[in-house]
């Protein structure tokens, strides 16, 4: 079969504005970005058609290093509903340089249900992460400059929160000091780098309802606090319009077409395991706007990407899922299972029922949210018929409705079973009105244990010195009615990445707590997981190049 990027540039691409045509989306109001690529003003957003649009969440069981397929499956089974004749839009995430150029290789899709142009997508795209890096990292200079310009006054920030961001996986950074040399550099200081999907200004965009909003919220990020222990924000600064500037075109969700030249929305991309991991809020009500079922995807295994998709985005955006659809293949199950990553391959039925366990954790995770379950079964072609039927057999022994998905290798028609499956189930058993984890009364610690006893199986949650004193900050300030987003590793439900299956009966360590004031939700980190990743010994970059004036490599 031919490679990812050998497949994109086979497809016959159509003009960016015959797409949002036949979408439904004025002609006059697409703004182009090249000939395959749009934004879409956010004034288009139809409220009325979003209470009618059907809204799918794409999830996953816990990755391994096999990987899943989320993407692949979220595009594949909007290609397989309109192959059977429904008005469907995807809505994701952009991809993010540092994984793109450090594992993954690209996060477009695979095989023949992918996002186009996919080389574009990958990389720069429309500009939006670096507009997100240039704002956050705008801020962190007029703050330095600030306490510069100031010092002589005697004004000084005890804590100074605010950290910079690059859309690179960076060890290097995590931890550097800044205003080194001659006094005229600054001020000798502490700081560090977090990846720019970590970054503030990224939850900021993917959950602010409007322009104004995006202004109201970039006004309210705290950057540290005086040494009369009063928040200093932007809005102190007085550079809040500025900033807003700098995003004035990023808000606008991106269109772009698939393989199959259908509308899809990309827009926004925090991780999951560090952040909120959704697209925007806007994009999605966009497409809501334009599609009869929209699916959509949120990062990572259903414990970080669709708890946060229900706890913090629909909270926020008043939306409501009728269906959610969890990813799962045979070789993640068997590494569940405790099969070695070397014998995946190969036949091994045991190791398949004992990873169903993992499966089965995350079905009643998902189900205590009132949601309609299905399971998208991503076929790969070392599966056997025989584990396959062990898996679909064990979904209906469950209740659960099952389906084998073939987009990777047949696009829509390959995803048509899972596209039946998906409208039946709503048409016949929609998801109930969402359960939240917990209420917005709850303490933080009470939001934070009841997502690590509830989804996660920890028995006791542990905090450090630094977290509490944020905490008891956090009541001071009276926010603590935010959402909580737990920053902890994607490979399991403890903070233990080397713990597959289901953990049960452990400790979870809360590090550290930030304050992110702006997105309005309290960030608790689990652990030594990390908001700047690092390289592997063997990046992905070692495979990129160009090669005849063509990109090779991006996956």
């Amino acid at each position: 079969m031919k490679s990812d990027i050998e497949i994109a540039r086979s497809i016959e691409l159509k003009k960016i504005k015959q797409v949002a045509v036949c979408a439904g989306i004025p002609r006059e109001e697409v703004e182009n970005y090249g000939r395959y690529i749009a934004k879409i003003p956010v004034k288009l957003i139809n409220e009325e058609k979003v209470e009618k649009s059907n809204l799918i969440l794409v999830t996953a069981i816990t990755p391994t290093k096999a990987g899943i397929g989320k993407t692949t499956v979220s595009i594949g089974l909007t290609l397989g509903l309109n192959k059977i004749g429904k008005n469907a839009i995807v809505a994701l995430r952009e991809p993010s340089l540092g994984p793109c150029f450090g594992m993954k290789g690209g996060a477009a899709g695979g095989g023949y249900a992918q996002v186009l142009p996919m080389d574009k997508i990958n990389l720069h795209f429309t500009g939006d992460f670096h507009a997100i890096t240039s704002a956050h990292n705008m801020i962190s200079a007029l703050l330095d400059n600030y306490l510069y310009q100031n010092k002589a006054n005697g004004f000084g920030l005890k804590d100074i929160l605010w950290r910079r961001v690059l859309d690179v996986n960076d060890r290097s950074l995590r931890s550097i000091v800044t205003g080194l040399g001659p006094k005229t550099n600054g001020i000798t200081q502490q700081a560090g780098f977090d990846i720019t999907t970590a970054s503030e200004i990224m939850a900021i965009l993917c959950l602010a309802s409007s322009q104004e909003d995006l202004r109201r919220r970039i006004e309210n990020v705290l950057l540290g606090f005086t040494y009369d222990d009063k928040p200093f924000t932007v809005k102190d600064l007085g550079v809040a319009g500025a900033i807003a500037i700098l995003l004035k075109d990023s808000i606008n969700p991106n269109l772009v077409q698939t393989t199959e030249n259908t509308p899809a929305f990309v827009h926004g991309g925090p991780f999951a395991n560090i952040a909120h991991g959704c697209n925007s809020i806007l994009a999605t009500r966009m497409a809501m706007t334009y599609g009869d079922y929209v699916v959509t995807e949120a990062g990572f295994g259903a414990d970080l990407g669709a708890e946060k998709f229900y706890n913090i985005k629909c909270r926020k955006a008043g939306l409501q899922p009728r269906l959610t659809v969890i990813v799962a293949t045979l070789q993640g199950l068997k590494m569940h299972g405790h099969v070695s990553v070397e014998h995946i391959r190969e036949p091994n039925k045991e190791g398949v029922l004992e990873g169903l366990k993992n499966l089965d954790k995350h079905v009643r995770n998902l189900r205590s949210f009132g949601q309609s379950v299905v399971v998208a079964f991503n076929k790969y072609a070392s599966d056997t018929d025989e584990e396959i039927e062990l898996v679909r057999q064990h979904c209906a022994k469950n209740g659960v409705g099952f389906a084998v998905n073939n987009a990777f290798t047949d696009g829509g028609e390959g995803a048509v079973g899972l596209a039946e499956l998906v409208v039946k189930t709503i048409e016949e058993q929609p998801s109930a009105a969402l359960q939240f984890t917990y209420n917005e009364a709850d303490t933080v610690c009470e939001k934070i244990e009841k997502v690590a006893r509830k989804l996660y199986g920890a028995n006791e949650v542990t905090y450090s010195p630094e977290a509490r004193k944020s905490i008891q900050m956090i009541d001071k300030m009276g926010i603590s009615h935010f959402p909580i987003c737990i920053a902890k590793t994607q490979y399991s439900f403890s903070g233990n990445p080397k713990l597959y299956g289901v953990a049960e009966n452990f400790e979870l360590h809360i590090r550290d707590i930030v304050i992110n004031n702006g997105a309005e939700m309290i960030v608790a980190v689990v652990g030594e997981m990390l908001r700047m990743p690092g390289l592997p010994k063997e990046p992905q970059a070692l495979h990129i190049d160009i090669v005849n004036g063509e990109i090779e490599g991006l996956s």
